[in-house]
Order: structure tokens, then sequence, then C-alpha cells
């Protein structure tokens, strides 16, 4: 991991900071100034820079535009002992992830380092798991959909709503928007309200001034803030309490909020896009969510397919992350057998992508072997390969059903009984070896009937005799 930078010409800072972040085993860089810092930036990368804003000769101002134009998400605190508004809307302005007034508590410097480092680390990943890999992997009809609305959506700003069981990737397509629109230099912020106490989400969402409330001992920056010029990902939005969701519509509606204690309108140059496992549209009729805000963010809705409505993807996703589990491990990728990946594709998986690639990782820890079998996977998958066939056959058919219902074909249970039909006739002829006499008392049929059924499945004739 890359050092925290300190940047400070007071001496006794710097000291403390040292002492702090040695305590806490982490790593770090102290510069008396910011020409040394910019400087050393011309050859390192820091994870995280903290700056004092009034030094000698270049101020930490004028680090944290130099520092953002090479770095773009590189996340910059700014101190001061200067605690004036200017000062801070300055810094915002500069792209800084947070204002840190002096003197401070030490122990709420480390934290709010500790979440720059969080975030900074989170940005890399995703950098570079798009540099590497696919953002979003699906060749199935139903992700096809979905990348082509990505790929419309790429120049617009409107806010999206996106829909979709839990797990199925609805924080990865709300990333691929925000990369591919003009706000992709600028930062991504994601957060779960559901997640979050609903005391506390009013002051993450918005901020809050010093004082605001017991325990708000400094001014704080909320996730509309951070955003700035960017994008906001309210994920499980359906869960947000009645009182921010007026407050959220305020927002959507003139474009300004306020901090929590504060008297100040703040203007949010921010693109919303927030995601639901839940059906809105019923939670609105029964008074659980607002209507106003509903068709606010329901500008363009996005629905994003389950697993079990996109098979042909388990096999790519499953060797996809066999691979990124082994990398992070450091150990070599596991491969699994074609009957393994076949079995995995007749599964329901109702935690989607994510429990397949929960079940990845599984996998690269605990199979004995580098070749994986279905006997290597976890109990209950395994349950049903070891159910008699007149099950397993059952519950294919009740997976298939589904599939050909979501996909919205018609005439399913024609086409579905030709099927069926078509491989009873064809197992019961080959039985027999060609005798439709047998073949047809097997089945239960006249053999005026089979006769018929073969010329209309198209059943291509054997040459056997029919009274043999």
């Amino acid at each position: 991991m890359k050092p925290v930078w300190i940047i400070d010409d007071d001496r006794s800072i710097r000291w403390v900071f040292e002492k702090a972040l040695t305590r806490e085993n982490i790593a770090f860089k102290t510069f008396s100034s910011a020409h040394e810092a910019l400087t050393a930036l011309d050859t390192e990368t820091p994870q995280v820079v903290v700056s004092d804003i009034r030094m000698p000769g270049e101020s930490g101002l004028e680090l944290l535009h130099k520092a953002k134009e090479r770095f773009a998400s590189l996340p910059v605190i700014i101190m001061t002992a200067y605690s004036d508004l200017e000062s801070a809307v300055t810094a915002f302005q500069g792209g800084a992830y947070e204002y840190l007034p002096k003197p401070f508590d030490v122990d709420h410097a480390v934290e709010l380092i500790r979440r720059a480092m969080e975030e900074s680390m989170r940005q890399e990943g995703a950098t570079e798991t798009g540099e590497a890999t696919p953002e979003i992997l699906g060749q199935a009809p139903a992700m096809q959909e979905v990348f082509r609305a990505i790929g419309r959506l790429s120049q617009s700003h409107a806010t999206v709503l996106i829909t979709g069981e839990s797990g199925t990737g609805k924080e990865l397509v709300a990333l691929a928007l925000h990369r591919h629109s003009p706000r992709a230099p600028k930062p991504f912020i994601a957060i779960n309200t559901a997640a979050i106490p609903r005391e506390l989400l009013e002051s993450e969402l918005f901020g809050h001034e010093r004082g605001a409330f017991t325990g708000a001992q400094s001014m704080r920056r909320g996730r509309f803030e951070q955003a700035e010029g960017g994008t906001l990902f309210l994920d499980e939005i359906g869960d947000m309490p009645p009182e921010l969701q007026t407050r959220l519509l305020r927002v959507l509606s003139d474009g300004h909020f306020y901090r929590v204690g504060g008297h100040q309108p703040i203007k949010a140059n921010v693109r919303v896009i927030a995601a639901t496992h839940q059906d809105l549209d019923t939670r609105v009729k029964q008074g659980l969510f607002r209507e106003d805000l509903f068709h606010r963010l329901n500008v363009i809705r996005l629905r994003l397919p389950s697993l079990r409505e996109r098979r042909e993807d388990i096999a790519l996703l499953a060797r996809h992350f066999l691979a990124k589990s082994a990398r992070e491990l450091g150990v070599e990728p596991k491969r699994p057998s074609e009957a393994a990946l076949k079995h995995l594709t007749t599964q329901d998986f109702p935690g989607n992508v994510r429990q397949l690639e929960n079940l990845c990782h599984w996998l690269t820890v605990m199979a004995p072997s580098v070749a994986i079998e279905i006997k290597d996977l976890p109990p209950e998958l395994r349950a049903e390969a070891a159910l008699p066939a007149s099950l397993n056959w059952l519950a294919a058919l009740d997976r298939e059903v589904e599939a050909l219902l979501n996909r919205g074909e018609s005439g399913v249970m024609d086409d579905l009984l030709r099927q069926f039909e078509k491989t009873l006739i064809v197992k019961a002829l080959a039985h027999t070896g060609g005798r439709r006499i047998e073949a047809s008392q097997l089945l239960g049929l006249g053999r005026n009937t089979l006769t018929r059924k073969i010329q209309e499945l198209k059943i291509e004739s054997d040459g056997k005799s029919d009274e043999r």
C-alpha cells in the first residue's frame, strides 16, 4: 500500500501525525512544504494527502489543484487553523475529500485518513478491474440489452433507476454508467441507504455543521458534496425513511440542500443513480414511498436480469470469478470440469451473481485439487445432482419453462410438447431397434398414431421394418 503524505510547515503537527500513524501501522511520509511534496509527486504516488492550507510558498489549495490535475481520484484532506466558510468552500470546489479544522482530535483525524484510504483503494480497484477485464460480463440476450442501454445513456445526465434482485450487479451497472458519461473524471460515490441507521443517514447524505448535534465536533461533508461534479449512487432507495425522501426530493427538484444544522444553501451538481430490489410501484400504492420522488427517480428505468434468466452466462462468470479469486489469493486458478459447469447452470442461485462469486471464492480455498468436479461443490449444490432422475428432469423442466416465460416467448406449451413427444418416440424406437409396433406398445400409443406423429415431428426413418 502506498503511504499517506502529511504536508505542514508546523513541525509539531507533523510529529503528532507521525506518532498517530505509526501507532496505527499506517505508512506515511512527511513534508514541510507544498513544493517538496509536488517535487516528490513527479516520481511517487501517495495513497492519501493531508495538507495544511496556509504555508510559506505554495498554499495547500495550490497543492490540491496541481495534485488533482495529475491524479483526479487522489483523496486530499485540507487542514487549516482558519475555520472560515470561504476556505472550506474553496477547498471543496477544488475537489478536496474533507476539511479538517485545527485544533483537531487525533483519533478523528486518523479515522478520516482511514476513510480516505478506503476510498482511494476502492477507486484503484475499480480502475484496475476496468482495465484488466470488461466491466460487466454477459453474452445472454438480456445482458446485451443492458449493454445497449448503457451505450445509449453514455452522453446523458439523466437520473436512472436500476431495478433487479439482490446480487445482480446494480452497483457495477451504475459505475459503468458513470465511467461512460461526461462526469467520468469526477467522483463516483456509492451509499447503501438500507445499511445506515436512519438517525445517521441524513448526516451521511448531506453532511453536518460543527455543533449540529451531540458528537458533531467538526463540520463534515456529506455524500452529495463528496460527489460534486460526479455521480451519487443510492442503493436500496426503497428503504429510505419518509423524512429523507422529502429532503432528497427537494435536492432533485431545485438542486440545493442544507447540511444538518446549516443555514447556507449548497448547490448540488450531482447525477443521481438509484437502485432497488423492491417493487417501487407497489410501495407507492402502499404509501411507503413518495409518488413524486418515484417519478423524479424513474426518468429512465433499467432492469437487470436475474442469473436464472441468463444461465448461458454462468460458465463464463464462473471461470472469471475463479481466475479473480486465484489472483487475489496468489494461487493457481481452479479449473471446473464441463460436468461441474453444466451442473452449475441448472442451479437457481437466489443470490445471483454475488452468490456465484462467493461460491467461486469458496472453491478456490476449499476444493482439494485444481480440477473441480461436481463432488467438490458445497453439499447444498450437490444435493440436486444426487436426486433420482425423475425429480431431476422435472426440476430442469421447471427452470426451462421459467426461462422461456421470462424471455417473453410465446407458444411455450406447443414447443415443449413437440420436444417432449419427439424425445419419447426417438428413445422408444432406439430401444426397440426401430420396431414401431413394439415402440407404440411401450409408449401406450396406437400404431397409426405413432406413424402419424413420426411424420408430423419429422423423425427420420431408420429403415427398419414396421412389422418386426
